[in-house]
């Protein structure tokens, strides 16, 4: 661990390892198999290492938390309701997110204090494809103004209001579009995790709009999953490879043109793609955000996890 000059405690791969302290690894390789991302190999011992202890400091801070609001209604005579914590996600496309995601979901259900955690992906807050065509935005998709950041910030505030019942849109994957009679009906956890590449993003990214409230003011503790962006570029391609065997294949797939193209032009699609919109939208959008995040987990080859910086 060191401690220079910086807003951050470093950590290594070790030294962070130690401060699982004793938390029993409550995952199988059987349900590890269900949460991981196609073309990610985390295995038993990254959770381990990595995860259980992530999972043992946010369990401090929600038991932190939960005692401050007691705190509070004390003071003010009156009880507030259920309140959750809420953990944002952030990091680029073919990152890992969306993974690290579902392993602290199912890492912090297990512990006995918060049974309830939910999980809701911001991709669901996009505007429909319709919307984006219109107004000449397909190939945008995931940039700021592709989404419909007023119901976004909307959902997440009533979520901290207490709101028994909070409604978040759904979106497929599969046919690359929100599904329009489609719903995730959020009833007051106890942790709520956001994931999604704009999770980070603030006022700033808005000049044109410095007065509006944004997701990343309703958040409670914030994750960064960085990486290289040549690493970045080679997952993003071998996934999209992946996809084009798998889901690709399925008639009702919005990519299933892209099932039949040899290996080759698929890599160079693949490739364009990433440098025209993905990586783009990573320089000028995503990576900005990065040093605002409480916790950042850098990775290296194979996804593994090789440095950790905390937020002092």
């Amino acid at each position: 661990m060191t401690t220079e000059h910086n807003p951050y405690l470093q950590f290594t791969r070790e030294q962070w390892a130690v401060l699982r302290d004793a938390v029993p690894l409550t995952l199988t390789e059987i349900d590890l198999k269900t949460l991981r991302g196609i073309n990610e190999k985390v295995s038993l011992r990254e959770v381990e290492e990595i995860y259980l202890p992530l999972s043992r400091l946010l369990n401090l801070y929600v038991k932190a938390k939960q005692r401050r609001s007691r705190v509070l209604e004390q003071f003010l005579g009156q009880s507030r309701g259920k309140v959750p914590y809420v953990i944002s996600i952030a990091g680029s496309v073919a990152g890992g997110k969306s993974t690290t995601a579902r392993i602290m979901q199912a890492l912090l259900e297990r512990w006995p204090e918060h049974p309830r955690v939910e999980l809701v992906t911001t991709d669901g807050f996009l505007y429909p494809n319709k919307v984006l065509e219109e107004r000449g935005l397909m190939r945008r998709k995931g940039f700021p103004e592709s989404y419909d950041i007023r119901r976004l910030v909307e959902f997440v505030a009533n979520i901290r209001a207490g709101h028994e019942r909070v409604e978040a849109p759904v979106y497929s994957h599969l046919i690359y579009d929100v599904l329009p009679d489609e719903t995730k009906v959020v009833e007051q956890p106890d942790i709520l995790i956001l994931e999604g590449l704009n999770v980070l993003q603030s006022g700033m990214d808005y000049p044109q709009e410095p007065h509006r409230v944004f997701v990343s003011d309703f958040v409670d503790f914030s994750i960064y999953v960085d990486a290289d962006a040549e690493l970045l570029r080679t997952w993003y391609i071998e996934r999209f490879l992946k996809f084009r065997s798998g889901a690709f294949s399925d008639p009702d797939s919005y990519f299933h043109h892209y099932a039949q193209l040899a290996e080759s032009e698929a890599t160079r699609i693949a490739s364009n793609i990433w440098q025209e919109i993905n990586h783009l939208n990573l320089e000028e959008n995503i990576l900005p955000t990065r040093e605002r995040a409480n916790l950042i987990l850098t990775k290296g080859a194979e996804h593994a996890i090789e440095q950790i910086k905390l937020r002092k």
